[in-house]
């Protein structure tokens, strides 16, 4: 497809319920700053992928606001989104609890979770879907297809399903089987595959043969996820500190980094406004070492293989957008094993809160990091739980 295609769609309809936020003016790579007009480029920066080292795009406003006061629009934080108005299932302005018993478990001053299993579908996957789906309905597209181990797939079957669009997910053939049965509820078509590099070439083929709208990375090597759905991650940013929770750290459960690039993203044009004094210093919590080993000087396009039941942060491959992310706000990676992931689900279960298993590893990678020094006593920590656990499957033996 060639990448304009959807281009001549530019302008919704009158009575369309997707409205563009005004201020939005353009795309910029996030690694050779390159400036380009609003438009899907679903494989990142033109430019960065031909010279072999792929990279991610991020929106570019006019103008955001100095506030955090509630918007008027459709989406409580709009104006600082690609979409004031779009498609819902009323997504969003969930909880940050604060943790005290383990906060003095752990001799930390305070330890708080931004709650993402309390969106509709159970995960933080909203927040991009609700972006995303709205740019495919604004760009004329009849079908969304994406690459997904779970969370995604079941947020944009759903998310489609509102929007009156085709749903396709290339899926792992031993995904659990309640991501399976929500899939045939809400209509999606699934494709089933063994390897991981087999979905994102099916993905690829729908996208330039039948020219459905991508919702997820499918270049090798890897980007993150189209620019617009990406951004929707930053509301979380916005949220936390709307709510008073300003932290100094924030762990986060990470495969290819588009929920810590939006955080990242977030919190830097917060700090840009005057609205925080500081970046939170953020941590990508994953399974084997990936980012962790590109951070000591491996190539950023390089496979890691690995084996997990962390399902929802799987995968091989490393993301410019992840490596800045953490470099530019002074964190960097914490790699936590499946047992001592089941470990942070237990003890997170004693505070009343049911995760998925890579979002208990967020608590086990905050241990790690105090016990390095890394997080101080004196300090505020966030944990990102990315997901209920409702549709995990957690071996008996961890």
């Amino acid at each position: 497809m060639n990448q304009n295609t959807f281009e001549h769609h530019e302008h919704a309809a009158s009575d369309s319920p997707v409205r563009r936020n005004a201020s939005l003016s353009g795309l910029r790579c996030i690694a050779c700053a390159r400036d380009y007009p609003v438009q899907d480029l679903p494989a990142g920066c033109p430019h960065c992928a031909g010279a072999g080292t792929p990279a991610s795009l991020e929106a570019v406003y006019r103008k955001l606001p100095k506030t955090l006061a509630a918007d008027s629009s459709g989406y409580r934080w709009g104006s600082w989104l690609p979409y004031t108005h779009g498609v819902s299932l009323g997504e969003g302005n969930t909880p940050c609890l604060d943790l005290p018993r383990l906060a003095q478990q752990l001799g930390l001053r305070q330890l708080s979770a931004k709650h993402e299993g309390m969106n509709p579908t159970g995960s933080h996957k909203d927040r991009m879907s609700v972006q995303g789906v709205s740019r495919a309905l604004e760009a004329g597209a009849r079908s969304v297809v994406l690459a997904s181990s779970g969370n995604a797939a079941v947020s944009a079957a759903a998310y489609c399903a509102v929007a009156g669009l085709r749903c396709e997910i290339a899926t792992y053939r031993d995904m659990p089987e309640p991501f399976a049965r929500a899939f045939q509820r809400l209509g999606a078509k699934r494709v089933v595959f063994d390897r991981g590099l087999e979905r994102w070439a099916h993905v690829r083929r729908q996208v330039e043969q039948e020219g459905a709208f991508a919702l997820t990375n499918y270049s090798v090597p890897a980007v993150g996820s189209p620019v617009f759905g990406v951004e929707g991650y930053r509301a979380v940013a916005l949220e936390c500190v709307a709510d008073g929770c300003i932290p100094d750290h924030v762990l986060v459960p990470t495969a290819r980094g588009d929920l810590l690039w939006g955080l990242y993203s977030g919190f830097r044009d917060l700090l840009a406004a005057g609205l925080i004094r500081q970046l939170p210093r953020l941590w990508a919590v994953e399974p084997f070492a990936r980012l962790s080993r590109v951070l000591e000087g491996a190539s950023l396009q390089a496979e890691f293989a690995g084996q997990t039941a962390q399902f929802s942060i799987a995968g091989s491959t490393v993301t410019l957008q992840q490596k800045l992310a953490v470099e530019r706000s002074g964190g960097g990676a914490v790699v936590v094993s499946d047992a001592d992931a089941a470990k942070g689900v237990a003890q997170l279960g004693t505070q009343g809160l049911w995760v998925e298993l890579c979002a208990g590893a967020c608590l086990s990678a905050l241990a790690s990091l105090q016990a390095q020094g890394r997080v101080l006593p004196s300090e505020h920590a966030l944990l990102l739980l990315t997901a209920k656990g409702d549709r995990d499957t957690l071996d008996a033996g961890f």
